[in-house]
C-alpha cells in the first residue's frame, strides 16, 4: 500500500513537471514570435534608412522622412526614472510601516487599499490626472500637461507594485533574525535598517524592476497627461511624448515607412526591457554569491 502511494505521488509529480515545462515552452514561444513579428515589420525602414538615422535625424516627421527617436526616448527615460525615484521610497517605507509599526487592523486595511490601487485601470488614472492633476499643475505653471504630470501619474501607478512586493519580502524575513536583533538590544528602526533591509534586498530589487518595467510600458495614462509634444523636456513643466504614447497616437493612420518606424520604436522598447531584466539577473546573481 505504501509503495502504491509512493508510485502515485511520483507519477503526479512527473505530470506536474511536464505540465509546467509545457507552459514555460509556450510562454517562450510567444515571446519569440512577438520578437520575430516586430523585426519583420521593422525591417523595411531599417533597410532603406538604416538604424543610425533614428538617433541622428533633425526631428520626428515621418512624412518628411525624419525619424529621430531621441526626444521621445529622453521623455520615456525622464518619466520612468522620476516615477521610480518617487514611488520606491514611498512604497518601501509604507511596507515597513505595515510590517513593523502599524497595528494589525490598520495594516490590513492599508494592504487592501494598496491592492485596490493596483487593480485600477490605467485609463482611470489618466482621466483623473487630466481632470484634477493637470489643472493643478497648470495653476502653478501652464500648460499643465507636462513631464511632472507624467511622473506623478506613473509614480501613483507603480507604487502598489513596489509596496506589495516589499511587504511580501519583509514578511518572509525569518523571525529568528528579528529575535536575534532584539536580543542584541537593537531599536526597531535599527533592526529594520540593519537586519530586515539586507535580508529582503532581493525582493525589494525585484519590486523595483517590476515597477520600472510597468512605467516604461505604460501608454494611456501618459498619453493623456503629458501633452504629446515631440521635444526633449528641459524642465518638469514642459510637455513631452513617450515612445509608447507615440505608437498609440500614430499607428492608426501610419503607412509605409512611417508604420515600419513605429515598429522600430516597439523593438527599441523591447530591447530596453530585455536589458533591464538582464541587468537585474546579473545584479541578483552577484548578490547571491556575496
Amino acid at each position: 500500500m505504501f509503495k502504491s502511494k509512493t508510485l502515485s505521488h511520483s507519477r503526479n509529480d512527473k505530470i506536474l513537471i511536464w505540465t509546467l515545462r509545457g507552459f514555460a515552452a509556450i510562454a517562450g514561444i510567444i515571446v519569440v514570435l512577438i520578437t520575430v513579428f516586430l523585426i519583420k515589420e521593422a525591417l523595411p525602414v531599417l533597410r532603406q534608412v538604416g538604424l543610425l538615422r533614428f538617433f541622428q535625424d533633425a526631428s520626428w516627421h515621418p512624412v518628411e522622412e525624419l525619424y529621430n527617436f531621441i526626444p521621445m526616448l529622453w521623455g520615456t527615460l525622464f518619466a520612468t526614472v522620476g516615477a521610480v525615484l518617487v514611488a520606491a521610497p514611498l512604497g518601501i517605507l509604507s511596507a515597513v510601516f505595515c510590517q513593523y509599526y502599524a497595528p494589525q487592523p490598520i495594516a490590513g486595511f492599508y494592504r487592501r487599499l494598496i491592492e485596490l490601487l493596483a487593480g485600477i485601470p490605467s485609463v482611470v488614472y489618466g482621466f483623473w490626472g487630466l481632470v484634477v492633476l493637470v489643472p493643478l499643475i497648470g495653476s502653478l505653471q501652464p500648460p499643465g500637461t507636462s513631464l511632472l504630470a507624467g511622473i506623478a501619474i506613473l509614480a501613483l501607478m507603480i507604487l502598489p507594485t513596489i509596496a506589495l512586493t516589499a511587504d511580501a519580502s519583509f514578511a518572509k524575513v525569518p523571525s529568528e533574525y528579528l529575535q536575534g536583533a532584539a536580543a542584541l538590544g537593537l531599536s526597531r528602526w535599527g533592526t529594520v535598517r540593519g537586519v530586515v533591509f539586507p535580508a529582503a534586498k532581493s525582493g525589494l530589487f525585484t519590486g523595483l524592476i517590476l515597477g520600472t518595467g510597468r512605467a516604461i510600458g505604460e501608454t494611456m495614462a501618459v498619453l493623456m497627461v503629458c501633452g504629446n509634444v515631440v521635444q526633449t523636456p528641459k524642465s518638469l513643466f514642459e510637455p513631452m511624448r513617450t515612445l509608447t504614447a507615440n505608437i498609440a497616437l500614430e499607428m492608426a493612420y501610419a503607412t509605409g515607412n512611417h508604420r515600419s518606424a513605429l515598429f522600430v520604436s516597439g523593438l527599441l522598447l523591447m530591447t530596453i526591457i530585455v536589458l533591464l531584466v538582464a541587468a537585474a539577473e546579473v545584479i541578483s546573481e552577484g548578490r547571491i554569491y556575496e
